[in-house]
């Protein structure tokens, strides 16, 4: 855990967060600044700061990570009409905290991304 971490700060319980999923690996919970009128977070209780962080030896819980955003996504009654997920990456991809996390946004149609 980093001390200084806003998301290492709610794993601890130190600042509330609107819950959605918890197992000894993840927390999901709700953003509070939506973008879409479904917009939960997802982020290993291992502190990551981005995704340049991961190394091999993170592989299984990465996948663990990525597995449960898809668990969550079902939870939340997306899985039919479809998301996105968005892992942003340092400064230049739009990463604010600084702790990964996976973006998971729907509950109407998004419209295409330009990339």
């Amino acid at each position: 855990m980093a001390d200084s971490c806003l998301f290492c700060k709610i794993i601890q319980g130190k600042i509330p967060a609107q819950k959605v999923y918890e197992d000894e690996h993840v927390l999901a919970f709700h953003d509070i600044h939506p973008q879409a009128p479904t917009h939960v977070l997802v982020i290993p209780k291992t502190h990551w700061a981005t995704l340049d962080d991961v190394t091999p030896d993170d592989k299984n819980l990465l996948g663990h990570l990525l597995e449960r955003t898809a668990h969550v996504a079902r939870m939340l009654a997306l899985g039919n009409a479809g998301y996105r997920t968005i892992i942003n990456t340092k400064s230049h991809g739009g990463q604010e905290v600084f702790h990964i996390h996976i973006h998971i946004l729907g509950g109407r149609p998004l419209g295409r991304m330009v990339v």
